[in-house]
């Protein structure tokens, strides 16, 4: 246990920062691009420096490569790197979905191998989770893994795979017991994503990305030591792996390194800036418009720390952590829909820096909604697990999986 101060461990980084990362205007950061590998290459090295310089993991236990440190550090390091750049496509998935699953889950020798190799910017993790016909229900994967001697083997598709490109290895959700209801037949792997069997390719998004990926898997064997948590077992490692999904999505992950934007695609709007440039700046509307999304902003960075410390101390189930999730959601859509209002036309057909950001990021509002399971699951889980209502009805509960009608069946 450390006897230092938050206080003095704030000026520790502080000075160790100026004098080992590279400074930028954090209102006009770096143009990192998440489907561009020069940028994984460059928060590797970051991640290194980090590493290096005692300041990586600060919330992962010690014996995995981290400082074992309490929420409260890794916030006040958050805001003394706010002016450095950072390497903050880590986080997600790799250090609040993946790398948190596996503290959670995973066996002595995962943890200490994958979490520290993360923790050292040397491993970069995925999850291999959705499937190109299994929609919103995760239980429902059709990816098999058949037992071979001392091997398993996988074939199947995943897809809405986020920088799977970059990944080193992946959590892989597939079924290994078709004998049994859907839940029960799972397990989750770690697969290493250069294995020979795995074709991966970029999916194109509307507004040109192509950091999400899609794999197919054509008898790609691992070992047992492959398995995470026990074999037909896999629903609780989803399970817990969605819980830090949603907690990521909605920025309440004690694991994320750093604070601020991804080359400014997730700046938080300045919508006097935005009023100012589209000649609306004495307009009452566009006032009382920026006003209520930025009341929902502040609710926003208050919640996080609430429900956090809430699921810590027992007084919300972990299923409160969606709460965070549903309402970031919320908040981003918010944002979105009304900078693109003030904008107007000039969100459409302007100039980039003088509304037509408003529209481009307009484009891709959604990825909010759709994070850690859709909204519409978001208020399921809340609804069932944190207050108690009635599950909804589901005809497969209880089916052995392969008496469950699917597709046009």
């Amino acid at each position: 246990m450390t006897t230092e101060s938050v206080a003095d461990f704030a000026a520790r980084a502080r000075a160790w920062l100026a004098d080992n990362m590279p400074r930028i205007d954090p209102g006009s950061p770096p143009a990192v691009r998440r489907d561009d590998e020069h940028w994984w290459r460059r928060a590797r090295e970051l991640q290194k420096r980090l590493y290096e310089g005692g300041f990586a993991g600060i919330c992962f236990p010690r014996q995995y490569g981290g400082l074992g440190l309490d929420y409260e550090y890794q916030r006040a390091f958050d805001v003394e790197s706010l002016c450095y750049e950072m390497p903050l496509i880590l986080n997600t998935p790799t250090f609040t979905i993946c790398c948190a699953t596996l503290l959670d889950t995973g066996s002595e020798e995962q943890k200490r191998q994958h979490v520290a190799a993360a923790l050292r910017g040397d491993e970069v993790l995925v999850q291999l989770l959705s499937e190109p016909s299994g929609g919103s229900d995760l239980a429902g994967v059709i990816t098999r893994a058949q037992r071979q001697g001392d091997r398993w083997v996988i074939n199947g598709a995943k897809t809405w795979s986020t920088s799977a490109f970059a990944a080193d290895y992946g959590l892989c959700l597939a079924r290994t017991d078709w004998d049994v209801p859907k839940h029960d037949g799972l397990t989750m792997f770690l697969v290493p994503m250069a294995h020979p069997g795995i074709t991966l390719r970029r999916i194109t998004q509307l507004s040109g990305s192509t950091e999400f990926c899609e794999e197919f898997f054509d008898g790609v064997d691992v070992g047992a030591d492959a398995v995470i948590g026990e074999v037909n077992n896999g629903w609780a490692v989803a399970s817990r792996q969605l819980y830090h999904e949603r907690r990521a999505v909605g920025q309440g992950s004690e694991f994320a390194s750093g604070a601020g934007s991804e080359g400014g695609h997730t700046q938080p709007v300045d919508f006097a800036e935005l009023a100012a440039k589209t000649g609306q700046a004495g307009s009452q509307r566009v006032r009382e418009m920026a006003g209520r999304a930025l009341v929902h902003r502040a609710v926003a960075g208050q919640l996080g720390d609430h429900v956090y410390r809430s699921v810590r101390d027992g007084i919300l189930p972990p299923a409160g952590g969606t709460l965070i999730r549903l309402f970031h959601a919320e908040t981003v859509t918010l944002e979105m829909d009304t900078a693109l209002a003030i904008a107007g036309a000039a969100g459409v057909v302007g100039e980039d820096g003088e509304g037509l950001e408003a529209g481009l990021r307009y484009l891709s509002r959604q990825t909010v909604c759709l994070g850690g399971g859709t909204t519409e699951m978001a208020r399921n889980v809340i609804g069932e697990r944190v207050l108690n209502f009635p599950r909804e009805y589901a005809a497969d509960k209880g089916v052995p999986f392969n008496q469950v009608r699917r597709g046009r069946a």
